[in-house]
């Protein structure tokens, strides 16, 4: 084992046995680049993490080092690579109806604009698609012209999973424990090659739109008037003031009366001046609240 110093000044120990060098300068370094580009804040905890994912990358590329890697992508702003960069550092956990609290109340949403000509619904971190789905098979068992009114968009900054989402096709026990009669009406089973394997429905794949989107860029491309947003699992990645900005710009493109749904481990506390909680992490426009 090797030492450099941690941020914090403390003697922190580096494995000796890496195919490539990489000091805490170079981590830091990689702190300030993904931090720059998508928000994420790594700490301490994610050195080994960090070292694992992009020395793929070294490797992919022929790169003797860190520190020319790196170089390299702040050379070039433009660079493809930087996609590759933030794919290897983004984490990517989710699952068919994570949270299932939120479900029943989306549904509850959605017959209170039964009679609206579309309802949209914007998924922001749609991973390999298990969350869009959910919503849109949530969709499709409370309002029976879903399929024609709801749209879902489904967005990451990740563009491996959201070629994984547009497939829609999963191993079969990524479904197993979801209720046999909802398996039944929004998959397909695979056959032959695709042994072992399920598809989600056309249906429910036409509902659902893919798009990258970084949610740190100035501009999304992205139309208002959502009914709802899920941001779930997001925010914290985020330090206060990148949150706040992202809120902030979440407000206009919700519908009076929409709702907001994020992860079971962030609050909105800090933000009382634009969401309200409404339920378990679940949050209303302040303004709306206001008028009522």
């Amino acid at each position: 084992m090797s030492t450099a110093l941690s941020p914090n000044g403390t003697a922190a120990q580096q494995p000796t046995d890496r195919e490539f060098s990489f000091t805490q300068a170079d981590f830091e370094r990689v702190c300030r680049l993904i931090y720059a580009r998508a928000g994420i804040r790594l700490n301490a905890s994610k050195e080994n993490m960090v070292y694992s994912r992009l020395a793929r990358r070294l490797r992919a590329l022929g790169q003797s080092s860190f520190s020319a890697y790196l170089d390299g992508l702040e050379r070039n702003p433009a660079s493809p690579e930087w996609q590759e960069f933030v794919n290897a550092l983004t984490t990517n956990l989710t699952a068919f109806f994570r949270e299932a609290h939120h479900f029943p109340i989306l549904a509850d949403l959605l017959r209170t604009r039964r009679n609206e000509p579309e309802i949209t619904i914007w998924c922001c971190a749609a991973s390999t698609g298990e969350e869009p789905y959910s919503i849109a098979m949530t969709a499709l068992d409370t309002l029976p012209t879903a399929a024609s009114r709801v749209r879902v968009l489904a967005t990451d900054i990740d563009t491996r999973v959201l070629e994984v989402a547009r497939a829609g096709v999963y191993d079969a026990e990524r479904v197993a424990q979801l209720d046999p009669g909802l398996r039944q009406r929004h998959f397909l089973r695979g056959r032959g090659a695709y042994e072992g394997k399920v598809r989600v429905k056309p249906e429910l794949q036409a509902m659902v739109t893919f798009r990258r989107v970084n949610l740190l860029d100035e501009r999304w491309d992205v139309r208002g008037g959502f009914d709802a947003i899920f941001c779930r699992n997001v925010m914290i990645y985020f330090d206060k003031p990148t949150q706040l900005r992202v809120l902030g710009k979440f407000l206009p493109l919700l519908k009076p009366g929409g709702l907001l749904f994020v992860g079971h481990s962030e609050s909105l506390h800090h933000a009382r001046d634009l969401f309200v909680p409404r339920g378990k992490t679940v949050y209303a426009r302040a303004i709306d609240e206001r008028r009522i």
